[in-house]
């Protein structure tokens, strides 16, 4: 914690998304109900997973803690974003800034392995599909959702280790609606456009090349899946065709910004938008719409919670 005494500065000051008046009050009230549809989504494809027998396989497995990882990236700015509309200056202190880039980095990093390893599931059981369940044992599967939050702690610290040294006397305005490392450390009072363009550049490169090394996996995994005709191949390519998408939305946003960072782009405030609160948003419609096992599930588990309350409301008294 001595990192801390290297700065002058107390707070930071959030520019947001607009200055707009009119426009807060429309981004605000869409935010809030894509937050809180986000949170509902992810959190009852989590219990129903978790609550339903059938489902407790590798792959559902995987996309629960996927849904986990969605609801912490989703809230780690999002909720003060939203309260951030209601006020005139938009502050945020030293501590809280460093927090929001420990945990956006912490969840990316976490959610890139994850994929990673949902897209390794997916190629062992249309590849080697009679070796997957030796393959993906329970085991493997722990170890894989393990490997995933230690590696995304070991990038985030190795992010910060860097940027709690830095001396920030001011400016201390970040033109956006959270703290993201790029924008910070360019208001450090010192010259670190070469390693800071070295440090976060190699995150993007990372970002990068996982995201290849997916789209290499899934292209491999569809010509395999389109050699075969069957009603379990046609299940196999829309199951692989959500994962995809799911791949594009996080990977995409991510590569542009930290590939080149230090721009100042409105884009790059829309690209933020789009992985912190569009992507957790759309995963379990994606996964919900194109798969039939969890629709059901998710459905049946919602009749049932329907008819308990239906039998403990006083209109409805047991018989």
């Amino acid at each position: 914690m001595e990192g801390f005494n290297h700065s002058r500065v107390s707070e930071f000051v959030l520019l947001g998304l607009t200055d707009s008046p009119e426009l807060q009050i429309f981004l605000c009230v869409t935010f809030s109900i894509f937050y809180l549809v986000t949170m509902l989504g992810n959190l009852l494809i989590f219990l129903t997973v978790l609550s339903t027998p059938h489902l407790h396989s590798p792959m559902y497995f995987l996309l629960s803690n996927l849904s986990l990882i969605d609801m912490c990236l989703s809230s780690f700015a999002t909720p003060k974003m939203i309260m951030d509309f209601f006020v005139q200056r938009k502050t945020i202190s030293f501590e809280g800034c460093i927090s929001q880039i420990f945990f956006l980095h912490l969840f990316t990093g976490t959610e890139i392995v994850l994929l990673i390893s949902m897209s390794f599931d997916r190629y062992i059981a249309i590849c080697k599909p009679l070796h997957y369940s030796t393959i993906m044992s329970q085991k493997v599967c722990v170890g894989l959702v393990v490997t995933s939050w230690t590696v995304g702690f070991l990038h985030t610290t190795s992010q910060l280790a860097f940027t709690l040294y830095l001396p920030f006397c001011g400016p201390n305005v970040v033109d956006s609606f959270f703290c993201d490392l790029p924008l910070v450390i360019q208001l450090a009072c010192i010259d670190i456009y070469v390693l800071g363009i070295f440090m976060i550049s190699t995150s993007g490169a990372i970002a990068l090349i996982s995201f290849l090394l997916l789209l290499t996996s899934y292209i491999i995994v569809l010509a395999t899946i389109r050699d075969h005709s069957s009603t379990g191949s046609s299940k196999a390519f829309s199951t692989c065709t959500a994962h995809f998408i799911v791949v594009v939305m996080f990977f995409g946003p991510c590569s542009f910004i930290y590939v080149w960072p230090f721009t100042n782009f409105l884009v790059d405030k829309v690209l933020s938008v789009f992985y912190t609160i569009f992507t957790p948003f759309l995963n379990p419609l994606i996964y919900t719409l194109r798969n039939l096992e969890v629709k059901t599930a998710v459905k049946k588990k919602l009749s049932n919670q329907y008819l308990n309350l239906r039998k403990t409301s006083p209109r409805y008294p047991v018989q």
